[in-house]
Protein backbone atom coordinates (compact mmCIF):
# COMPACT_ATOMS: atom_id res chain seq x y z
CA UNK A 1 0.00 0.00 0.00
CA UNK A 2 1.39 3.29 -1.16
CA UNK A 3 0.60 6.55 0.52
CA UNK A 4 -1.99 7.27 -2.72
CA UNK A 5 -3.99 3.82 -1.14
CA UNK A 6 -4.11 5.31 2.07
CA UNK A 7 -5.18 8.76 1.25
CA UNK A 8 -8.21 6.70 -0.78
CA UNK A 9 -9.16 4.36 2.52
CA UNK A 10 -9.20 7.34 4.56
CA UNK A 11 -11.19 9.12 2.23
CA UNK A 12 -13.51 5.71 1.91
CA UNK A 13 -13.78 6.05 5.74
CA UNK A 14 -14.22 9.24 6.74
CA UNK A 15 -15.34 11.18 4.05
CA UNK A 16 -17.58 9.23 1.30
CA UNK A 17 -20.28 11.28 -0.52
CA UNK A 18 -23.75 10.08 -0.53
CA UNK A 19 -24.56 10.56 -4.13
CA UNK A 20 -25.37 9.21 -7.38
CA UNK A 21 -21.67 8.94 -8.07
CA UNK A 22 -19.57 8.76 -5.28
CA UNK A 23 -16.54 8.16 -7.08
CA UNK A 24 -16.57 10.93 -9.30
CA UNK A 25 -16.68 13.52 -6.21
CA UNK A 26 -14.31 11.84 -4.24
CA UNK A 27 -11.49 11.38 -7.49
CA UNK A 28 -12.53 15.26 -7.56
CA UNK A 29 -11.62 16.10 -3.79
CA UNK A 30 -8.27 13.77 -4.02
CA UNK A 31 -7.57 15.29 -7.73
CA UNK A 32 -7.12 12.01 -9.23
CA UNK A 33 -8.96 10.58 -12.05
CA UNK A 34 -11.90 8.45 -11.41
CA UNK A 35 -10.98 5.62 -13.30
CA UNK A 36 -7.51 5.57 -11.26
CA UNK A 37 -9.34 5.56 -8.34
CA UNK A 38 -11.78 2.78 -9.44
CA UNK A 39 -8.53 1.00 -10.13
CA UNK A 40 -7.04 1.31 -6.73
CA UNK A 41 -10.16 0.49 -5.18
CA UNK A 42 -10.58 -2.69 -7.15
CA UNK A 43 -7.02 -3.87 -6.37
CA UNK A 44 -7.54 -3.23 -2.57
CA UNK A 45 -10.98 -4.85 -2.64
CA UNK A 46 -9.03 -7.84 -4.68
CA UNK A 47 -6.06 -8.11 -2.66
CA UNK A 48 -8.34 -7.91 1.01
CA UNK A 49 -6.86 -4.74 2.08
CA UNK A 50 -11.16 -3.72 1.87
CA UNK A 51 -13.57 -6.48 2.56
CA UNK A 52 -16.74 -4.26 1.63
CA UNK A 53 -17.59 -0.78 0.78
CA UNK A 54 -21.45 -0.17 2.19
CA UNK A 55 -23.36 1.50 4.63
CA UNK A 56 -24.39 0.48 8.31
CA UNK A 57 -27.36 0.49 9.17
CA UNK A 58 -29.24 0.73 12.64
CA UNK A 59 -31.64 -2.46 12.28
CA UNK A 60 -33.22 -2.09 15.45
CA UNK A 61 -34.13 0.74 14.50
CA UNK A 62 -35.91 -0.45 11.23
CA UNK A 63 -37.51 -2.84 13.44
CA UNK A 64 -35.35 -6.15 13.44
CA UNK A 65 -34.37 -8.46 16.22
CA UNK A 66 -30.09 -9.58 16.28
CA UNK A 67 -27.79 -12.31 18.27
CA UNK A 68 -24.85 -13.18 18.00
CA UNK A 69 -24.45 -17.41 17.61
CA UNK A 70 -22.17 -19.65 18.05
CA UNK A 71 -22.23 -23.51 17.12
CA UNK A 72 -19.76 -26.45 18.64
CA UNK A 73 -18.81 -28.78 15.51
CA UNK A 74 -16.34 -31.00 15.19
CA UNK A 75 -13.41 -30.45 12.70
CA UNK A 76 -14.77 -33.20 10.17
CA UNK A 77 -17.90 -30.89 10.32
CA UNK A 78 -16.72 -27.34 10.03
CA UNK A 79 -16.79 -26.54 6.19
CA UNK A 80 -20.58 -28.53 6.06
CA UNK A 81 -21.71 -26.49 9.23
CA UNK A 82 -20.28 -22.99 7.05
CA UNK A 83 -22.26 -24.34 4.56
CA UNK A 84 -25.34 -24.56 5.87
CA UNK A 85 -25.44 -21.56 7.87
CA UNK A 86 -24.23 -19.82 5.36
CA UNK A 87 -27.66 -20.86 3.28
CA UNK A 88 -29.46 -17.93 5.37
CA UNK A 89 -29.83 -14.26 4.31
CA UNK A 90 -30.59 -12.84 7.69
CA UNK A 91 -26.74 -14.52 8.39
CA UNK A 92 -24.68 -11.17 7.96
CA UNK A 93 -21.43 -12.73 8.50
CA UNK A 94 -19.60 -15.57 10.60
CA UNK A 95 -16.14 -16.66 11.34
CA UNK A 96 -13.89 -19.84 12.40
CA UNK A 97 -12.46 -19.48 15.92
CA UNK A 98 -9.96 -21.25 18.04
CA UNK A 99 -12.78 -21.99 20.46
CA UNK A 100 -14.72 -25.08 22.08
CA UNK A 101 -17.82 -23.01 19.97
CA UNK A 102 -15.88 -23.08 16.65
CA UNK A 103 -18.19 -21.25 14.40
CA UNK A 104 -19.44 -17.66 15.81
CA UNK A 105 -21.79 -15.77 13.39
CA UNK A 106 -24.43 -12.84 14.00
CA UNK A 107 -28.44 -12.92 12.93
CA UNK A 108 -30.29 -10.53 11.62
CA UNK A 109 -34.24 -11.58 11.14
CA UNK A 110 -37.88 -10.01 11.44
CA UNK A 111 -38.02 -11.12 14.90
CA UNK A 112 -37.10 -13.62 17.89
CA UNK A 113 -39.34 -16.56 16.68
CA UNK A 114 -37.50 -16.07 13.01
CA UNK A 115 -33.61 -16.45 14.78
CA UNK A 116 -35.41 -19.57 17.04
CA UNK A 117 -36.30 -21.43 14.23
CA UNK A 118 -32.63 -20.27 11.76
CA UNK A 119 -30.89 -21.79 15.14
CA UNK A 120 -33.51 -24.49 15.49
CA UNK A 121 -32.52 -25.24 11.48
CA UNK A 122 -29.32 -25.13 12.06
CA UNK A 123 -28.96 -27.73 14.62
CA UNK A 124 -31.34 -30.08 13.15
CA UNK A 125 -29.27 -30.48 9.89
CA UNK A 126 -26.08 -30.30 11.89
CA UNK A 127 -27.91 -33.28 14.55
CA UNK A 128 -26.44 -31.01 17.23
CA UNK A 129 -27.27 -30.99 20.89
CA UNK A 130 -28.99 -27.72 22.21
CA UNK A 131 -26.19 -27.45 24.57
CA UNK A 132 -24.31 -27.40 21.05
CA UNK A 133 -25.69 -24.02 19.81
CA UNK A 134 -25.36 -20.46 21.53
CA UNK A 135 -27.58 -17.75 20.93
CA UNK A 136 -26.19 -14.31 22.97
CA UNK A 137 -29.07 -11.78 22.21
CA UNK A 138 -27.47 -8.42 22.23
CA UNK A 139 -28.29 -7.01 26.11
CA UNK A 140 -26.38 -3.50 25.85
CA UNK A 141 -24.99 -2.25 22.87
CA UNK A 142 -21.77 -0.74 22.26
CA UNK A 143 -20.96 1.25 19.36
CA UNK A 144 -17.50 0.85 18.16
CA UNK A 145 -15.80 2.94 15.47
CA UNK A 146 -14.36 0.44 13.21
CA UNK A 147 -12.64 3.23 10.77
CA UNK A 148 -8.78 2.48 10.69
CA UNK A 149 -5.90 4.76 10.47
CA UNK A 150 -3.97 3.72 7.42
CA UNK A 151 -0.83 5.69 8.79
Amino acid sequence: MDDLDRKILEALQYDFPLSERPFDILAERLGLDADLLWQRVQRMLEHGVIRRLGASFDSRRLGYCSTLAAVRVGPEVVDRAAEIIGRYPEVTHSYLRDHEFNIWFTIIAADGARIETILREIRTALSLEASDVLNLPMKRMFKLDARFNTR
